[in-house]
């Protein structure tokens, strides 16, 4: 897909988001509560000070709060401390089947080198086929989940064949560092810091296997329109940013993350930076993941990802 201009982004969401301004807002206290990772646009946008500007003048203020992955980001929108946050394409079905109130409000292209299982280079398994009976470190929920079940069933064997082991990135890196787990599957940064700094080799990444889309999220609760469209907007922005100079925004990256700029450079350069709304084949896409994971008992109940979009019922 093309990058979208500021305006035209916004105009092709406007018609949809402005359905949501018919529920009851609870931003009475005029912040916005923003959830971000410890990498990304969304904190390179709080780093940048632009979407402040942008709310100065509807009387709003932005409350930053960082996660350390998407599953426990959800769980705070789902619990109203989050209004507005970005995931990758799994925790949103977790979220969903839990009844989080989110609300899809845009996506960024697939990046499907910036995820991936990996071994350290000493291991025996040279194939994902050669995980069976195996240890696999990862975040449970989030979107390398989706990468782990998919890689799996690729090389004949499933879920059912593996030993996951939950582990939030910074654990799982310990975990593989010790060789407490055969192999890890994780994301970047994450991803690009032990490629820079351990022995490692990529049993595969996301090509082929899964699309990797990134999400941006929103609240069904929050319903000021023009704090959404600002939130959007500033996305976009931040966006043309990052992908015009990629360099400038890991210096600007690593004092907060604690990563070297040049492993930060990388990382980004795996990305597509380009906000996109959400089309049909994106939900078919997001659909396809919610199946797969009811029918393999990971969620609770089966979902319709067209519940989640601007303007379903509520």
């Amino acid at each position: 897909m093309s990058k979208l201009t500021r305006r035209s982004f916004t105009a092709s969401s406007a018609a949809a988001l402005t359905l949501l301004a018919g529920t009851k807002s609870f931003a009475a206290d005029k912040v916005a509560k923003i959830g971000y990772q410890k990498y990304g646009n969304l904190l390179l946008l709080k780093e940048s000070g632009i979407l402040e500007e942008k709310l100065k003048p509807l009387g709003y203020t932005v409350d930053w709060k960082q996660f350390v992955a998407g599953p426990q980001l959800l769980e705070a929108l789902g619990a109203g401390a989050v209004d507005f946050g970005t995931t990758g394409e799994t925790p949103p079905i977790f979220a969903q089947a839990a009844g989080a109130p989110l609300l899809y409000l845009g996506t960024e292209p697939p990046a499907t080198t910036g995820e991936a299982i990996i071994v350290l280079k000493d291991s025996p398994i040279t194939t994902v086929a050669g995980l069976k009976g195996k240890r696999i470190a990862f975040n449970k929920g989030s979107n390398v989940h989706y990468l782990v079940v998919r890689a799996l069933e690729k090389a004949g064997i499933s879920i059912d064949d593996i030993t996951p082991v939950y582990l939030t990135p910074p654990d799982g890196r310990a975990a593989f560092e010790r060789k407490a787990v055969d192999a890890w599957a994780i994301w970047d940064p994450y991803l690009a810091s032990a490629q820079a700094s351990l022995p490692t080799r990529v049993l595969t990444d996301a090509t082929g296997v899964v699309p990797n889309h990134q999400f941006y999220l929103g609240s069904r609760r929050f319903s000021d329109q023009a704090v959404i469209s600002a939130f959007l907007d500033a996305i976009v922005e931040i966006d043309r940013k990052t992908a015009g100079n990629p360099r400038a925004a890991a210096k600007i990256l690593a004092p907060a993350t604690g990563i070297p700029e040049s492993v930060l450079s990388d990382a980004l350069a795996r990305q597509a930076w380009s906000i996109q709304p959400i089309d049909s084949k994106i939900v078919a896409t997001q659909q396809e993941i919610a199946d797969t994971f009811f029918k393999l008992g990971l969620i609770p109940k089966a979902i319709k990802i067209a519940d989640a979009l601007p303007g379903s019922p509520s």
